[in-house]
């Protein structure tokens, strides 16, 4: 009985000496395919090099096989390419997916699904820089795994062992937090640093060196005050466009949805501006109109002026790098991310007693996934059973 097929590997080509032992050729990595070798241009040392390449190789060069077969039978580089071409092609978030399915194509690709075991899910644990990222990539792995049971090219049960969850972050920011991470960014010149005690310092004489951090000002406004994902803060455009979340000023709604954008399970629905935040917006469209309008008197290009969020005239995809050291600047210690700005928003509607349908529709989270994670900060929390023990000891004292 011939032996299963396995699927693309890396294999390691020894090095080639001379009969007086002198090496001529140095160990290389490969992609063996079958009968096939595929170089990868990486010398022994190199394994994430090599890795890559084999993740690289899998999504592109390689053609899953959609058929049924036995467990040690099927590479995991078919179920995550068949996943990748039906699933991931479609998805309105496929970049980021795509990225964390190279990072289980390199370690997972050259293996099968019978080898999907909780030995080798607690390795390729151990092989990542932390759990939450390794579980998140698993769980990827787990969804292909499941589309390929549910497209009936296996029929065994494979199940992905996960690391524990990590607990949920709880460090949210007070409302003078905010204010004084808004004012940071909007002061912070060039060669601003944080002093040795976490507070605000100057590197030299910077009182008028350029501003560096006003869009980063006008991303915490927007996205505190709308409880909003970085993300559409990130994208919120004066005009409607592929691509682009929508203000509309003139009616006072942000359309967080990115036009031609598909609604996934993070929704992100309409929410209407709150009239200090819509303040803002009609002063800076018309700051970005007059700028616009200046260049063009003046024959120079008018470019930007299209986003809430820009920088050189140019949309910023990501505030991490830029976020931390504001947060850093403004002293407000460890655990702030650009994410805290809307945990904080619902933090602080929840401490106001606003009603849990409404906060869920303004901040378009699941009203169970919002009792669960915020109830303790609404003021009517656990209300009637605190009064009725209160009652209770009462009647104990009368006794």
């Amino acid at each position: 009985m011939p032996r299963p097929a396995k699927g693309p590997r890396l294999y390691l080509v020894p090095a080639r000496r001379d009969a007086a032992g002198r090496t001529t050729r140095a160990a290389r990595w490969v992609i063996r395919d079958g009968a096939k070798m595929h170089p990868t241009g990486c010398s022994e040392g190199d394994v994430a090099g090599a890795h890559q390449a084999l993740a690289d190789y899998l999504r592109t060069a390689h053609r899953p096989t959609r058929s049924q077969r036995g467990l040690d039978e099927i590479s995991l580089a078919d179920v995550i390419s068949i996943y990748a071409v039906d699933h991931v092609a479609h998805h309105p978030d496929k970049a980021r997916i795509a990225k964390r399915l190279d990072r289980v194509l390199a370690w997972w690709g050259g293996k099968t699904l019978a080898q999907v075991t909780g030995a080798t899910c607690r390795a390729y644990v151990a092989s990542r820089p932390s759990p939450g990222g390794a579980r998140r990539d698993l769980q990827d792995l787990s969804a292909a795994i499941g589309h390929h049971h549910r497209e009936g090219y296996h029929r065994e049960l494979v199940k992905v062992a996960l690391p524990k969850k990590g607990e949920a972050r709880e460090r949210w920011l007070s409302r003078s937090e905010v204010a004084r991470l808004v004012w940071t960014a909007w002061r912070a010149r060039e060669g601003d640093r944080p002093g040795a005690d976490g507070k605000h310092a100057k590197a030299g004489n910077t009182t008028t060196g350029r501003h560096t951090m006003r869009h980063l000002a006008r991303f915490v406004l927007l996205a505190y005050s709308t409880a909003s994902r970085p993300g559409a803060a990130l994208t919120a455009s004066w005009e409607a466009a592929a691509g682009r979340s929508y203000l509309d000023l003139d009616r006072g709604v942000f359309y967080r949805l990115r036009e031609g954008a598909q609604q996934t399970n993070k929704r992100q629905p309409p929410v209407r501006l709150p009239p200090s935040i819509l303040a803002h917006l009609r002063r800076w469209r018309r700051m970005a109109s007059e700028a616009r309008a200046e260049a063009e008197r003046a024959g120079l290009p008018t470019e930007g002026g299209h986003y809430v969020v820009e920088w050189r005239g140019e949309p910023v995809a990501r505030v991490k790098v830029g976020f931390a050291n504001a947060v850093a600047l403004a002293g407000l210690g460890e655990g702030v991310s650009p994410h805290t700005l809307r945990h904080s928003a619902v933090t602080h509607l929840m401490q106001q007693g606003v009603p849990t349908w409404e906060v869920a529709g303004f901040s378009g989270m699941g009203e169970a996934v919002l009792r669960r994670h915020y109830a303790h900060h609404h003021p009517d929390h656990m209300g009637e059973a605190v009064a009725a023990m209160s009652g209770r000891q009462k009647r104990y004292r009368l006794a």
